[in-house]
């Protein structure tokens, strides 16, 4: 069907045959409680949801780097410093690096997105409890307000990102004990840390005049409503030029031709969002720990076979969305590539490009001891990777490729890269605010 889909795309060659997205309106979002907006950003600068008390959501999504962190592939638990200057500290170093790009969070307060992850193993499902599929079931699902409400939640839970290692705290703890729910598991912890501090409490009651103890869930929704806030993005110049309120200069113009037409790039990035919110098998390089259980020695990442357990999902992974992406390299679920340019060129003929890919180029901190490579200088594993790959090559000339930059570049929001309320002076708990 996408061969199809692209070949028809080839014939219409143009903007003007192919079906452009309608204008994002408010309607395309749920409305937003500001009170919670304003505990949430509270919440998601401060590391005392971390195990260690030493990393916050912003670690790794922060505004100095369209809500990412610059680099390849993260260093959570374990790490010194911010962005690409993140590295391995001397205390404590992290056992494994994360093993997937921290993806931008640009709209997820959007109907639209019903799933979450680069394998979606969090989406709306209106036949699970809760009306959500995730990987702990009915006990992860019961008492969030949304899907973005739960996938907040999983990092606080992953020994990698913020939970810690083993016995290094009583979060990390509790999580290894398989203790998540429940007044002694982790959740009920971190909410404990949260309402037993003080500055948090005139926050709480105003986002939650109801007087009821602060759970876990009050906490994520919070944080949810912030990123939906915070990051909402539909002010670019793309924007107005489907409200009709600009044009686009020409290149940009021509760039949004190949984009809709030729180049076939809306069949997969798809609508106001640039997203169709499926799985495709575009043979990124995988390097870095892959996706294993603790058990397992292989570093291959098989994305959404991981969810669904079929064969046909292998090595498939979700669309991003493009808002901002100008901003938000490395590009691929491993952030194999640094250059959006080059990303462009070689996710045309992904096969190809495997055959050339260059690890000099990764923008990884280093980590002694650990061999990032082992997925790449493995023959059977890069035959599997390239034999997954279904889709034609598209020739695109350097040309097309610097239009098709020009492009993305109008749907670059400088409201949404800054932030509405942005990157507080200080948070309740007193810790240091990553900045």
């Amino acid at each position: 069907m996408r061969i199809l889909n692209i070949l028809t795309a080839v014939l219409l060659g143009s903007a003007a045959g192919a079906e452009m997205p309608a204008p994002v309106t408010d309607a395309d979002y749920a409305p937003l409680d500001m009170a919670q907006v304003r505990l949430g950003q509270m919440l998601f600068y401060d590391p005392i949801l971390s195990g260690n008390r030493n990393i916050s959501c912003a670690t790794c999504h922060h505004p100095k780097f369209a809500t990412a962190d610059g680099v390849a592939l993260s260093i959570g638990e374990g790490g010194v410093g911010l962005g690409p200057e993140r590295r391995a500290g001397a205390e404590n170093p992290p056992e494994q690096r994360i093993p997937r790009n921290a993806p931008a969070l640009f709209n997820l307060g959007a109907h639209e997105f019903t799933v979450m992850f680069h394998d979606g193993r969090i989406e709306v499902d209106a036949t699970k409890p809760g009306g959500l599929r995730t990987p702990m079931g009915a006990e992860m699902t019961q008492g969030f307000a949304n899907l973005l409400s739960a996938q907040t939640m999983f990092p606080v839970l992953s020994a990698d990102e913020m939970a810690g290692h083993y016995s290094e705290n009583d979060i990390s703890q509790a999580v290894r004990q398989g203790r998540i729910t429940g007044p002694e598991g982790a959740w009920a912890k971190l909410s404990a840390r949260v309402s037993g501090t003080p500055g948090y409490a005139p926050l709480i009651a105003e986002a939650f005049p109801d007087g009821q103890t602060l759970s876990f869930t009050d906490i994520s929704d919070a944080i949810a409503t912030f990123v939906a806030f915070e990051w909402r993005s539909d002010t670019s110049l793309f924007d107005a030029y489907l409200r009709g309120q600009a044009t686009l200069p020409a290149d940009a113009g021509r760039g949004m031709d190949l984009f809709y037409g030729a180049a076939g790039c809306s069949i997969c990035h798809a609508g106001a969002f640039q997203t169709d919110h499926g799985f495709h098998a575009m043979g990124v390089p995988q390097f870095g720990p892959g996706k294993a259980a603790r058990f397992e020695s292989h570093a291959r990442d098989t994305g959404r076979m991981r969810v669904t357990g079929r064969a046909e999902d292998a090595y498939a992974f979700r669309t991003p969305s493009l808002r901002n992406v100008v901003h938000t390299g490395p590009y691929g679920h491993t952030g194999s590539h640094a250059d959006l340019a080059r990303f462009i060129a070689e996710h045309a003929d992904p096969a190809a490009a495997l055959g050339r890919f260059d690890p000099a180029r990764v923008a990884l901190a280093e980590m002694p001891g650990v061999d990032d490579w082992r997925h790449i200088n493995d023959p059977a594993e890069q035959a599997a990777l390239r034999a997954a790959i279904t889709i034609m090559p598209v020739s695109l000339s350097k040309a097309d490729v610097d239009a098709l930059v020009a492009f993305l570049s109008s749907l670059s929001d400088t409201v949404a890269l800054k932030g509405r309320l942005g990157v507080p002076d200080a948070v309740p708990s007193g810790l240091p605010v990553d900045r």
